[in-house]
């Protein structure tokens, strides 16, 4: 199991970088998964914490705290509380689409995570937990940021995971998005290439990938705006991080200048509408914003209908 420990002495025929001979003895696992391992620690070389460049020396001790994961390890478990806190927005035989609270991940990033949306859609439809070839999917053919919240839709069969994966890589799905940011933005619209780097996105006009986000407003709130965002490519932090370039921060978006409000989880960004392809035209499906983002919105109008003394 992926999460007992486990150890090991090196012979001197394997005698090598440390993450080397870990992969080399857990060939089911993927690198990624032995780089976890790093990551959090859980390598020890004759009782010392390794980096994945340490050398291990014939008759050193390796000491996992648990052994890397494996594709079935990784594997959507159901959770039923993850589940009540979704909205089934839509169904029918190849597809589902829920609403997403803030605050919650749209899938496990360890083996045996739970709280995430794909743990709920597979705890209210099991056959997800098989669709996609990425066990952690849970069916998803697309994701949300944590802090988003929306519309989040997961494949049934594996024949629509397919069908749904090439529209989104296609941009053959209409998205929209609302978001409350701190300032105006500058201009209606922003093309500029974005780099992942480390957990954050950049802007990168050498390496980056082609982005185009463009913006109404929708309700200007004193200093700040409600904006209506449609996204044409799929890029991480792809809307936060091109209104931030725009001079309009996500309002409670700190990871990229936005400024906290006590009220709100996490950042107002919300997947408002997804039309996606079907077999007989577009089915359309809109997720009604969450309490924490009405809540938001009534007390910055009730600032501005206060009587000034």
């Amino acid at each position: 199991m992926a999460d007992e420990p486990h150890q090991f002495t090196v012979e001197a025929a394997e005698a090598d970088r440390v993450d080397r001979v870990i992969t080399r003895r857990f060939p089911d696992s993927s690198r990624r998964r032995v780089v976890e391992l790093f990551d959090d620690g859980a390598v020890r070389v004759d009782g010392r914490i390794a980096k994945k460049g340490d050398r291990a020396g014939p008759g050193a001790v390796i000491t996992l705290a648990r052994t890397p994961a494996t594709g079935d390890d990784l594997r959507v478990h159901p959770d039923p509380d993850a589940a009540a806190r979704l909205q089934v927005l839509y169904t029918d035989d190849d597809l589902v689409v829920v609403s997403k609270p803030p605050g919650m991940p749209s899938q496990p990033l360890r083996a045996g995570e739970l709280g995430t949306a794909a743990n709920g859609i597979v705890a209210l439809y099991p056959e997800c937990a098989s669709v996609s070839n990425d066990p952690r999917d849970g069916g998803l053919v697309h994701r949300l940021d944590g802090g988003t919240s929306g519309a989040l839709a997961a494949a049934r069969t594996d024949e629509a995971w397919v069908a749904l994966r090439a529209a989104f890589s296609e941009h053959r799905v209409d998205k929209s998005y609302l978001a409350l940011v701190d300032t105006p933005p500058v201009s209606r619209s922003c093309d500029a290439p974005l780099l992942q780097r480390g957990s954050r996105a950049v802007v990168d006009h050498t390496s980056g990938l082609d982005a185009h986000t463009a913006w109404t407003i929708v309700r200007r709130l004193g200093e700040r705006c409600l904006l209506r965002c449609t996204a044409t490519t799929g890029r991480m932090h792809q809307v936060r991080v091109h209104l931030a370039t725009c001079g309009a921060p996500i309002t409670g978006d700190t990871l990229y200048g936005g400024q906290p409000l006590p009220e709100l989880i996490g950042f107002f960004l919300h997947a408002e509408r997804l039309i996606l392809p079907g077999p007989h035209g577009p089915i359309t499906i809109e997720a009604p914003l969450p309490l924490d983002r009405t809540a938001t919105l009534a007390a910055l109008d009730a600032t501005l209908t206060v009587p000034s003394t």
